[in-house]
Formats: structure tokens, sequence, C-alpha cells
């Protein structure tokens, strides 16, 4: 099965780490970079153009939010798949991420399998 390769954008080191290993031990992922804040997010995806198939999302960010990150990534031409990884996905955060272009949302506290079971899935459907 191809690796995705997965930007990650969250700020809290431990929870990035526990993340990254999780997504690359448990799911055919390759993680390629990450930032801890909007501006950081925005610059390396859209103005370098770090290419990448999914990008992981955390709203609350050291600064800016993942709603920025969201926005941005709708201007971009052919912009990767994107989730949104939240302590807060209440149906209201879903229906406003899914609205600023985000496949899915899940919730950090519960649902990280469902975001590895999405990762195979999107992996699956990758075509070389």
């Amino acid at each position: 099965m191809p690796r995705l390769n997965v930007f990650v954008i969250e700020d809290s080191a431990t929870i990035r780490q526990n993340l990254v290993a999780a997504l690359e031990e448990m799911a055919p992922v390759a993680v390629v970079g990450f930032a801890v804040d909007a501006d950081g997010a925005i610059s390396q995806l859209i103005r370098e153009q770090r290419p990448c198939d999914l990008v992981v999302i955390d709203l609350l960010l050291q600064s800016g939010s993942g709603v920025d990150v969201l926005k941005a990534l709708q201007q971009h031409p052919s912009p990767p798949h994107r989730v949104v990884l939240t302590n807060y996905a209440t149906a209201l955060v879903r229906d406003h991420c899914v609205a600023l272009g985000a496949d899915r949302v899940f919730d950090k506290s519960t649902e990280v399998e469902r975001l590895l079971e999405y990762c195979e899935s999107l992996a699956a459907g990758k075509r070389h």
C-alpha cells in the first residue's frame, strides 16, 4: 500500500510526538513536516508548496488557528486532503470546519483510531 505524506499542525510537542509516532506506526504514513502556528503552516504549505497528501490540523495553535489554515488552503490550486484533530469536535465546530474544506473532523480524545482508519483508506486509494 502506498504511504501518505502527512503534514501535522499541532503546537503541543508531546501531543505532536505521540501523534506522529501513532500515525507512522499504525498507518501507511510518512510525516513530512509540521508547524506549531498558523503562519508557519501557511508558509510551508502554500508559499513553499511543501508537497503532501494530507494535512492534520489542530484548531488551537501557538498563534493563529487551524481555521486560518483551512481558509488559506481554500485558495490553494490543488489542496491536499485536510482533517481537523481537536478537543473541541462539537457538531457546530465539525460543520464549520467542513464548510471551510476539511474532509473530516476527529476528536483527539476519542477518535484517533478513526483518523488512522481514514489514513488507511486514503492510502488505499492513492495512485502512483
